[in-house]
């Protein structure tokens, strides 16, 4: 039998500046043994220039993907595992190379990593209301608080204001050591986390000090009126039906609101209706508020944080059809 011809087609990439390729490349060549591995290619590094062979879609694959972490390396000066996935992920689809989709903060420049990130940027510039819905690493929060320095430090906006239900796996509040502050602050690290990724600590504190930045518990939103502000909303699953209504009712004028979380996260008393869940259904198809669904896919952090993403989800289908 006569074997099958495979096409094959070398493609070579020419890099200028020494101190980013070694980023590029990674140590020990690291990050090129990793493309090798994902993409299917052969990677030869000679000089400032890489020659990539393979089939030629996966060639000219993984050229772009190089592109673009060379771009990458330039803007925030060094490269994670994460941002190799992600880099091939995104060439094997339709993603806007827009300059909007580039958020600029103080600390950072932070580009989409996935086509479902450039999508969600997209609706964040579009669209007063965007819910981001999916599973845990895949940049709902962080993005969300990236587009809102970003438009403070823009001045287009004059407030941001980061919110999360104070529920988290069946503790209660009044259980806690300290005041009201040590017993919330707890539930709202995170937030303050992508913060300080994204702005040096002095002015991070310097503007939660004059009210520039609020990070509070979703209770503190009751009876306002959130004008000129970006105001996100974090595990909202944790809402209930009134909670979000409350929460939704409180935008003002030339303000923003994200919604993000995870339905399958959910920790609240069984029976309680998820806030999140309610509101999915009711504002189906109203203008000016759009959804956005990632999946496992999406996943920015550890290799492992994927897997154990699909393996809960498994077993997650399983429960609910055994026969599956």
């Amino acid at each position: 039998m006569t074997p099958i011809a495979t096409t094959r087609t070398t493609l070579v990439r020419e890099f200028s500046d020494n101190a980013l390729l070694q980023i590029l490349f990674g140590p020990h060549n690291a990050h090129l043994d990793r493309i090798e591995q994902l993409a299917g290619v052969a990677l030869n590094a000679r000089g400032n220039s890489v020659e990539i062979s393979g089939e030629p879609a996966s060639a000219r694959e993984t050229a772009e993907a190089l592109d673009g972490l060379y771009d990458l390396a330039r803007r925030q000066g060094h490269l994670e595992s994460a941002d190799i996935d992600a880099a091939l992920r995104m060439t094997r689809h339709t993603v806007p190379a827009a300059p909007d989709l580039v958020l600029r903060t103080r600390k950072r420049h932070i580009a989409p990593r996935t086509p479902t990130q450039a999508e969600y940027l997209n609706a964040l510039n579009n669209d007063d209301l965007v819910f981001g819905l999916g599973p845990a690493g895949t940049g709902k929060t962080y993005l969300a608080v990236a587009k809102a320095v970003s438009l403070m430090l823009a001045g287009e906006v004059d407030r941001i204001i980061l919110s999360r239900p104070a529920v988290e796996a069946g503790e209660r509040l009044g259980f806690l050591p300290g005041d009201l502050k040590d017993k919330v602050d707890p539930y709202l690290r995170p937030l303050y986390d992508a913060l300080h990724d994204m702005l040096p600590g002095d002015q991070v504190m310097k503007k939660l000090t004059a009210g520039e930045i609020e990070v509070a518990p979703l209770a503190f939103m009751r009876g306002r009126t959130l004008a000129n502000s970006f105001v996100i909303l974090d595990e909202a699953q944790n809402t209930t039906t009134m909670q979000m209504k409350m929460f939704l009712t409180r935008m003002g004028e030339h303000s923003r609101m994200v919604v993000t979380g995870d339905l399958s996260q959910t920790d609240l008393p069984p029976g309680v209706r998820s806030g999140l869940r309610d509101a999915l259904e009711i504002l189906d198809g109203v203008d000016g508020v759009s959804f956005v669904r990632f999946t496992d896919r999406d996943v920015v952090r550890h290799d492992l944080v994927t897997r154990i993403v699909r393996a809960y989800d498994r077993a997650e289908r399983k429960r609910k059809d055994p026969q599956s």
